[in-house]
């Protein structure tokens, strides 16, 4: 197998998109340098890896916290640090031990690297891996670059996918783990709180998954006529901030004709949502939370208890892409309305800037380079 780049002309230096502990957000040249990507001698790269360059990358509200506070949880950027983790692109160069991959192949990239050893490892969950390096999550750098170098093992083949839907592969694999652990089945209630990206995307999987009745809430508006677009039969309430959660949940109700959530899927991690949540949901119902929040939380406690509620938790995915790949491949899924914004790599401090302002009407903003529409 040749291990030359056939299929790409490459002559751009390799840029990427950084911040760092002082909230900048800036432009400039990255590894691996354009002089060893223009070589495109696989031989050069790590056992099992291939150089992809990066054609889409979609910004996720994580790449937004991390600039604007530094930090999600005990994950802080401490140092120069490049974002981005959902990318897809094309493979310029494999190193003789990767069979599977070739040079123009188009790849959707899963961007965390696991040890292979530990227990969640070793019994599938490598989401729960104890050595866990995820790009773009302090202190491993992410996608947003030209090129990368990465195990061809997390490089999935998207065939002729366009890339902008290979960069939304991430997304929907984290509502894909979403479905798969809070069990939402056919005919099933469902409550989705929150209309941003992974809200939209778990709308769609739960229409796809045959849940009613569908009630998807937000306290913007727009989002919530975009979500009524893009699933018509689902109901939408905006959150009434001034409303208690037991309130606000009668009223969610309402909206569902008077049938209880027999499963809530929590897309904000913002308190007070988990609570309209917790507080919305049938006698032995189950909110799942999807969402990241604030390190600590108070909850009703007794409403748990005294209902028999489960409330469970997710952390990111795991074997998900081969799933979302035939789900969008066979149309089942269909997230082309999802990406309102496109910009070049260039233009990317104004992409982030697009991205944080809630009044851009932005849903998912992708950053892109020289790709296919």
């Amino acid at each position: 197998m040749s291990t030359t780049t056939t299929v790409e002309t490459v002559s751009k230096p390799n840029i990427g998109v950084f911040t760092n502990p002082e909230h900048k957000l800036w432009i400039e040249e990255s590894t691996p340098n354009l002089e060893s990507v223009k070589k495109g001698k696989g031989e050069d790269l790590p056992e099992g890896y291939v150089t992809v360059a990066i054609k889409s990358t979609g910004i996720c509200g994580s790449d937004i916290h991390f600039w604007h506070a530094g930090a999600i949880g005990p994950m802080v950027v401490t140092d120069n640090h490049i974002l981005g983790h959902e990318s897809a692109g094309v493979v310029l160069a494999t190193h003789p031990s990767v069979t599977h991959l070739q040079p123009g192949d188009r790849v959707a990239i899963e961007p965390g690297l696991i040890c292979n050893n530990c227990e969640p490892c070793l019994t599938g969950r490598y989401n729960g891996c104890e050595k866990m390096q995820f790009l773009s999550t302090p202190p491993v750098d992410g996608l947003l670059r030209r090129y990368v170098n990465h195990p061809a093992i997390w490089c999935h083949k998207i065939g002729d996918m366009t890339y902008e839907n290979g960069a939304l592969l991430e997304p929907l694999s984290v509502a894909l783990a979403g479905m798969e652990r809070s069990g939402v089945a056919l005919g099933d209630s469902v409550l989705i709180c929150g209309a941003g990206p992974i809200g939209l995307i778990t709308l769609l999987c739960c229409q796809a998954a045959g849940a009613c009745p569908i009630v998807i809430t937000d306290v913007d508006e727009g989002r919530l006529q975009y979500a009524a677009k893009l699933c018509p039969r689902a109901k939408t309430y905006k959150v009434n901030t001034s409303l208690q959660p037991p309130d606000c949940a009668d009223e969610i109700i309402k909206a569902a004709n008077g049938i209880k959530p027999a499963i809530a899927l929590e897309c904000t991690g913002v308190e007070s949502s988990v609570s309209n949540a917790i507080y919305s949901v049938k006698f032995g119902g189950k909110v799942f939370v999807i969402g990241v929040g604030k390190p600590n939380m108070t909850l009703p406690f007794m409403r748990l208890s005294t209902q028999e509620i489960d409330l469970q938790f997710q952390y990111r995915y795991s074997n998900t892409w081969p799933r979302a790949i035939r789900l969008v491949q066979d149309g089942v899924i269909d997230m082309k309305a999802l990406v309102t914004h496109r910009f070049d790599i260039e233009d990317a401090v104004k992409a982030f800037e697009t991205a944080g302002d809630v009044k851009s009407g932005a849903i998912k903003v992708q950053i892109q380079s020289e790709v296919d529409t």
